[in-house]
């Protein structure tokens, strides 16, 4: 924040978090607490005025071991499959 003039240095912030984080201590899946946490910290930023974009990874929903082990295709295509999750 400019503490002069109480406001925000920057209008536009993107907050890329990855899928594990959102996990918890769970290490898959999603959180509630972590959920709860993170857009209440989200919410506080917004009300200061600014515009918040999110990236959230797609490590917890795809795990590129696992899927080749499981499906039985090569493990760099199934982590570049994780890759594109976090894309979409």
């Amino acid at each position: 924040m400019d503490a002069a003039a109480g406001r925000p240095i920057y209008t536009r912030v993107l907050l890329k978090l990855s899928g594990e984080a959102l996990a918890g201590d769970g290490g898959a899946g999603l959180d509630p607490a972590v959920l709860q946490l993170v857009s209440s910290e989200v919410r506080d930023v917004q009300a200061r005025g600014v515009q918040v974009a999110i990236v959230v990874g797609g490590g917890n929903i795809v795990r590129g071991a696992d899927l080749s082990r499981r499906l039985g295709i090569e493990e760099v295509t199934a982590h570049t499959m994780g890759l594109v999750i976090s894309a979409i």
